[in-house]
C-alpha cells in the first residue's frame, strides 16, 4: 500500500498557478481547496479556476470543497475537470445521494469530517465513498499546526474500513509536515495533504518525493498495514 502526496496550492503563489503546478511534478494529486467565506472564514477560488489547472497539468485534481450548500455544487467541479471531489459532512444534506452523484459523474467520492467530528456516526456510509478526509487542523486557513488530538480517530477509521474489506483511502490535511507525516501514517492513513512544507521548501518536487518516503516507510512498519 504506497503512500499518496497530495500537494495543497492554497500554499501556492496564484499568480503563477499553472508555474507552480509544473513545480510539483511527481504528485499523485493537485489538492485544490475551494472556501466560500460562509462556511469557513476565507475565500479562495471557484469552478473557474478549477477548469484552468485542469488545463495547465496532467496532474490529477483533487478539489476540497470547503462550502456550504456541497449537493447544489459538488457535480459542478467535476464537470470543471476535477478527479476526485470531498465535500463536508457538516455540510451536505443528503451526503450519500451527493457521493453516488459524484461517482456518477466520473469522479472518485469523498467526504471529510472537521477535527470534532466523530467517524462512527457514518460508518455505515463508508461504501459509498472512495475516501475519507480526517482533517488535522480546523478547516479554513493553511500554515496552522497539527493536532494531535485527531491520531485516535485516525486509528478508528484505519479499524472501520478494515472491518469493512473496503479499499477506499484514508486522507489526512493540516499541518502535514516532515515532523508529522510519519505518526499520520503509522495512525493508518495513506493519502496526505502537504502545503505549506512541499511549496515552503526550494525543491518542491524534491519535497514530495522526501515526504512519499517517509510516509512509505511508516506504512511499512504500521500494525494496520500488516497483511495488506
Amino acid at each position: 500500500m504506497a503512500a499518496q502526496i497530495n500537494p495543497s496550492i492554497l500554499s501556492a503563489d496564484f499568480a503563477r498557478l499553472a508555474d507552480e503546478a509544473k513545480a510539483v511534478e511527481g504528485a499523485d494529486y493537485l489538492h485544490v481547496d475551494v472556501m466560500d467565506n460562509h462556511f469557513v472564514p476565507n475565500l479562495t477560488l471557484g469552478t473557474p479556476v478549477v477548469e484552468s489547472l485542469a488545463r495547465a497539468t496532467d496532474i490529477p485534481l483533487d478539489c476540497h470543497l470547503m462550502i456550504e450548500d456541497p449537493d447544489r455544487w459538488a457535480p459542478q467541479y467535476v464537470e470543471a475537470g476535477a478527479s476526485s471531489v470531498t465535500f463536508h459532512v457538516e455540510a451536505a444534506h443528503a451526503p450519500v445521494r451527493l457521493a453516488r452523484e459524484i461517482r456518477a459523474k466520473g469522479a472518485r467520492a469523498a467526504m471529510a469530517l472537521k477535527p470534532a467530528t466523530p467517524i462512527e456516526s457514518y460508518e455505515d456510509m463508508l461504501p459509498e465513498l472512495d475516501m475519507l478526509l480526517i482533517m488535522t487542523v480546523e478547516p479554513g486557513f493553511g500554515g496552522q499546526a497539527f493536532l494531535d488530538i485527531t491520531l485516535p480517530k485516525i486509528r478508528r477509521t484505519r479499524d472501520l474500513i478494515a472491518k469493512h474489506g473496503l479499499q477506499m483511502w484514508l486522507q489526512v490535511d493540516g499541518g502535514v509536515s516532515a515532523e508529522t507525516i510519519e505518526r499520520c501514517a503509522e495512525a493508518g492513513a495513506d493519502v496526505f495533504v502537504a502545503g505549506s512544507a512541499v511549496y515552503g521548501a526550494q525543491d518542491p518536487a524534491e519535497a514530495v518525493r522526501a515526504l512519499r518516503a517517509q510516509a512509505d516507510r511508516a506504512i511499512a512498519d504500521s500494525t494496520w498495514a500488516c497483511g495488506h
